[in-house]
């Protein structure tokens, strides 16, 4: 009798479990310093491509050459995982500098932002940015900016969820055996507190045909009610303030076009990726009737207002401000526009100032 052989759905699966072995070389010297190979992955964005992680040789601090992985689940860390991982500590990083004392979740996809929240209670926290999008909260990497508590851990072994990996500081006692209980899970502990600072070289390195495309790395200066201006006849409040503060830092970490809309506790929606600013901000009032709704959010838009189609938008579907930079030839119209609707048009610069702050990010 010929031995059994798989079905056709299994056999397919195959490849995303299959470890692609690479040679790629010990040290990668760049700059004045080099990179050293900390791990393989099991493949690169797609099966069949050979991919490692290299750590940056003096780095320290919260930042991925200082993790420390505790369980490597069935299949191992991923290529994608650990650019999941990186974005969301970055985000959580930051918002654990801008909102001191709160507890921050950051869950992302594709290297994208899907559920972002603060609050004081880590399950409530992690509930709030899980039901905002459920359907892409899916199969993401999941990043804290304070231990994991048991109560949260018992959520995310659920297997509908089908976490990816669990990053964070730390794990209270008890969770890593309840977060062994799901085979398939990633679990990794973030090296140093998150109010350290994270060292590294500061550049930021893209690949292109023939070549290498370097850049100092953002960090956006928006981080307080003091570093923004108000344009509009309304002023906002200060709940408006905080969810403009959050809902921009958030746009900083989303791939542009972004725009993102949220109040002072939550992201309710983002759009992000497309080429034209109204398909984006459609996206993420769209994307947020899966959970909390549109109505009373704060829009950010991590560029300016080419036309006032997105105010008529957040006009029309009950946001009641605005942070963006200005720029646009036609300021004083959107301006006006959102006059006449009743927004706040927070701009991201402080009073006095000329130059706004744009947050673009392709990656």
């Amino acid at each position: 009798m010929s031995p059994e052989k798989d079905s056709p759905d299994k056999a397919a699966r195959k490849q995303y479990f299959t470890k692609v072995k690479e040679d790629f070389p010990e040290i990668l010297p760049f700059g004045s310093g080099q990179f050293r190979k900390r791990m393989s992955m099991r493949y690169g964005e797609n099966p069949g491509y050979p991919a490692a992680f290299y750590a940056e040789e003096g780095a320290s601090g919260p930042n991925m050459a200082t993790l420390e992985v505790l369980q490597e689940g069935s299949k191992g860390l991923g290529y994608i995982n650990v650019g999941d991982m990186d974005l969301g500590q970055r985000l959580a990083r930051k918002l654990t500098a801008v909102f001191p004392g709160k507890t921050a979740v950051v869950l992302i996809k594709h290297e994208i932002p899907s559920g972002v929240a603060l609050g004081d209670d880590l399950l409530e926290t992690f509930e709030k940015a899980w039901n905002a999008d459920s359907l892409s909260n899916f199969g993401s990497v999941d990043v804290f900016n304070v231990p994991v508590t048991p109560a949260v851990a018992r959520l995310l072994v659920e297997s509908p969820r089908n976490i990816e990996v669990v990053y964070a500081p730390g794990f209270e006692e008890g969770v890593l055996e309840i977060l062994a209980s799901r085979k398939p899970l990633r679990v990794v502990r973030m090296g140093g507190s998150m109010t350290d600072p994270a060292e590294d070289n500061g550049l930021e390195v893209k690949r292109v045909s023939g070549g290498l495309l370097v850049q100092k790395r953002f960090d956006s200066k928006i981080v307080s009610p003091a570093d923004i201006d108000v344009v509009s006849r309304r002023k906002p409040s200060d709940n408006e303030v905080q969810a403009a503060l959050l809902a921009w830092n958030v746009a900083a970490y989303t791939r542009s076009n972004a725009v993102v809309i949220g109040t002072r506790d939550r992201i309710h929606g983002i759009g992000s990726g497309q080429r034209s600013r109204i398909d984006s901000a459609e996206d993420a009032i769209r994307i947020s009737r899966r959970g909390y709704g549109p109505d009373g959010c704060v829009l950010a838009s991590d560029a300016f207002m080419p036309f006032p189609d997105v105010v008529e938008l957040a006009g029309k579907t009950g946001l009641s401000a605005i942070i963006y930079p200005l720029g646009s030839v036609r300021d004083q119209e959107v301006i006006s526009r959102a006059d006449e609707l009743g927004l706040a048009m927070i701009v991201t610069r402080k009073p006095g100032e000329i130059d706004c702050e744009r947050c673009f990010l392709h990656r």
